[in-house]
């Protein structure tokens, strides 16, 4: 019997999560073309390309072992090739993760603090600000997770 899948941690949910080919690549894209990226293999190409963390970092980041990242890793930029290189549709969503404990704001008064981290198809409610109860709340990133274009 194989050993049953370690949760990986998963920081940051894009808001967008489907990528298209522009051009004349565009409509033929469809949805038998398309390639799934599950949210941990975002999250690898994430923390590795565009944090720059070391493998050894981002795998205990991830709660894996460094082997597991590296095969994650792997496998999300395989996806990715194959999408940019073949103009096809990429999807994320799915996988194996938990979302981590993330840092809140509500929008009212401006308080923050830090949510629990909750497994990623469980029907979480929607924070409520604990000192005025308002569900105006944003997720608040460090300054090193912003990232402008």
């Amino acid at each position: 019997m194989p050993r049953p899948h370690k949760w990986r941690m998963v920081d940051h949910i894009p808001e967008c999560d489907q990528f298209r080919p522009a051009g004349e690549h565009a409509d033929s894209a469809g949805r038998d073309a398309e390639i799934g990226l599950f949210r941990e293999e975002l999250e690898a190409i994430r923390l590795k390309d565009l944090e720059g963390l070391d493998q050894a970092q981002a795998a205990e980041r991830m709660g894996v072992s460094r082997p597991t990242f590296q095969r994650i890793l792997r496998a999300a930029r395989f996806k990715v090739a194959q999408a940019l290189i073949g103009g096809r549709a990429l999807h994320v969503g799915g996988g194996h993760y938990r979302l981590a404990a993330r840092n809140l704001r509500c929008r009212q008064c401006g308080h923050k603090w830090r949510g629990q981290g909750r497994h990623h198809d469980d029907e979480a409610p929607q924070p409520t600000c604990p000192m005025c109860g308002s569900t105006d709340v944003s997720s608040h990133h460090r300054q090193s997770e912003r990232h402008s274009r």
